[in-house]
């Protein structure tokens, strides 16, 4: 790199004369296996592209594995860094230079297009954290560089990917991910040890004995140390955070960009709607794309999608993704196939259909307000009388658990799962439409506009979009995992709002305890049918664990909080003339 730092590099190329685009993975998770005479089983994203000859590269970014140099996590980006020094192989001392993951992509490819026979183009591509860097590739991206795929990218660490979603810490996936990725690096570079060892049948027993993040944060687990332990110092949306928000520094992108992601995706479905989303405001004219379908985290890259939860898709989905990514890059990288996709290709839950847009979100979705009404209910019609409320105790010491059953590992179908478990709980309160008249179409965007109050001076709040299934729903045949479909109540998106960020991430608020206080906040977009006889549902409740840390429902920093400043709270959501609760839908006619 242009500071001398060198990065451990694995280049795969095809054994014969002739020249070939250059794909490219950077990642933080080892280019393994090491050796010149060890290969992996596959090489690129998908088996089409292996056989159709690339220069298959794979690099330990810096500071991971085998790459000299110090990690950040996320590295946030330098924009207008101080120009190279002349001459064509020159790099500047150690210390003088401007490096973050742009530079250090630039000056891979740069070595690169010298060093291998190549054709003078170059892709990159990335699920999650890979996905980041190749986000990163892109402003003030290497002139060779033609195509990028940042697919589930992380994006925003404390708005909406794997830390935080809206200021609330995401306890489970980040006590597990920390655990192994701020282990300890040993002697050849090629592992890590965990930072202690771990193992419970039953992960909402565990964590609630564990009390609190600051015993998380003790000399048992990680000593406050790592980026387990930076995470828990910024607790708001401080300068930390904020340089590691690559979305700003996405402007005036020239490479192509297919931008992929999961309806079911529980660690950076924001990632890949806001990376798009990001694009196509900061850079007129760009050539940027978007795919969403019923997938998890990278499960566009397993052989076969055919099923998910209790949904059954009729087809492998995967099979038409591969020929979409396949053709991405050999059309940008070697003048081969066609590449008409449209501008966002999204699967409709619902319907198990492939839609095509020529906007995202589609312009010819209406924007329409559901509002929560007394007796449980769900309309269009605003409420219009005096004093409406339903309230529930939220307890901190007894939190809502995310998923039905007892887990050694997350549920990864919680987010498509029944939710008349959480249905029955005094301190969840559910609206509901009337049985549907015809199909309701909803792509795009959700918003959530509560009114709520609480008797402490913190909440959070979790909001869900719910289809209603009818009471003679059939089950499915074969059902081998004897799904009961009457009445199912199938989750479609939901979220979590930590209340003391209603009015600003980076100075949150206490509320004022009985004080009426409006909570809005945006949810990630769906493409999902509410089929003619189904019913829609909202849920809200004040826990979700523990995918989410306990909020003591006291105003506090929440790392440094004690076992005894955990309390129950009274919590009410209001429907009147004055304070009408609601969600915004965006149906399609």
């Amino acid at each position: 790199m242009r500071d001398g730092i060198k990065l451990f590099t694995a280049i795969y190329t095809p054994n014969d004369t002739a020249t070939y685009p250059i794909l490219i993975e950077r990642t933080p998770y080892s280019c393994s296996p090491y050796g010149e005479n060890n290969f992996p089983g596959r090489l690129g994203p998908n088996g089409d592209l292996m056989k159709g000859k690339y220069i298959f590269v794979y690099q330990d970014v810096r500071g991971r594995y085998k790459s000299q140099g110090d990690f950040k996590e996320m590295t946030p980006a330098i924009d207008n860094k101080k120009p190279l020094p002349a001459g064509p192989d020159s790099y500047w001392e150690a210390g003088n230079a401007e490096v973050d993951e742009s530079s250090d992509a630039y000056d891979t490819i740069d070595w690169l297009l010298k060093n291998t026979k190549n054709n003078g183009r170059v892709g990159i591509y990335g699920i999650s954290y890979p996905g980041f860097y190749a986000s990163a590739s892109l402003p003030d991206a290497h002139p060779a560089i033609k195509a990028v795929s940042p697919q589930a990218p992380v994006t925003d660490e404390f708005i909406g990917d794997d830390c935080n979603h809206n200021g609330a810490f995401f306890l489970l996936d980040n006590f597990d991910f920390y655990n192994y990725f701020d282990g300890e690096r040993n002697a050849t570079g090629d592992d890590y040890k965990p930072v202690f060892e771990s193992e419970s049948k039953d992960l909402y027993k565990f964590f609630l004995n564990m009390r609190t993040l600051k015993n998380a944060n003790g000399p048992k687990y990680f000593n406050g140390t790592g980026i387990w332990g930076q995470t828990l110092q910024h607790d708001t949306y401080d300068s930390f955070w904020q340089a590691r928000n690559i979305r700003p520094h996405l402007k005036n992108i020239k490479p192509a960009v297919l931008v992929v992601g999961g309806w079911f995706d529980a660690e950076d479905m924001f990632g890949a709607l806001r990376t798009y989303e990001a694009i196509e405001k900061q850079t007129p004219d760009n050539n940027n794309r978007i795919i969403m379908g019923p997938w998890t985290h990278g499960g566009w890259a397993a052989p076969s999608w055919t099923k998910f939860g209790s949904y059954n898709f009729g087809a492998n989905l995967n099979e038409y993704y591969k020929e979409v990514e396949t053709k991405f890059f050999n059309y940008y990288l070697k003048n081969e196939d066609t590449f008409d996709l449209s501008e966002a290709t999204v699967f409709e839950t619902g319907t198990n259909r492939w839609k095509q847009y020529a906007n995202w979100p589609p312009t010819n979705a209406t924007n329409t307000t559901f509002y929560f009404r007394s007796h449980s209910t769900l309309s269009n019609n605003k409420p219009t009388e005096q004093n409406g409320f339903i309230q529930y105790v939220s307890d901190s010491n007894k939190p809502i658990p995310y998923t039905n059953g007892t887990h050694s590992q997350r549920n990864n179908e919680y987010l498509v799962e029944d939710q008349r478990f959480a249905e029955k709980r005094p301190d969840v309160v559910s609206f509901k439409s009337d049985v549907l008249t015809e199909d309701v179409v909803i792509t795009g965007r959700l918003k959530a506009n509560l009114f709520v109050s609480t008797s402490g001076t913190d909440a959070d709040f979790i909001v869900k979009l719910i289809d209603v299934l009818p009471d003679n729903e059939p089950d499915p045949d074969p059902n081998p995992r004897n799904f009961k479909m009457a009445g199912f109540e199938r989750m479609v998106r939901a979220e979590v709002f930590r209340g003391k960020f209603r009015k600003s991430y980076e100075n949150p608020e206490p509320f004022i305890p009985g004080k009426i206080e409006r909570v809005s906040f945006d949810m990630n977009e769906v493409a999902h049918c509410f089929k003619k006889g189904h019913r829609i549902m909202v849920q809200v409740q004040s826990s979700w664990f523990p995918i989410v840390d306990r909020n003591p429902q006291k105003f506090i920093k929440i790392p440094e909080a004690g076992e005894n400043d955990f309390k129950a709270a009274v919590v009410r959501i209001y429907f009147d003339g004055a304070h009408s609760s609601n969600i915004v839908l965006p149906i399609i006619k």
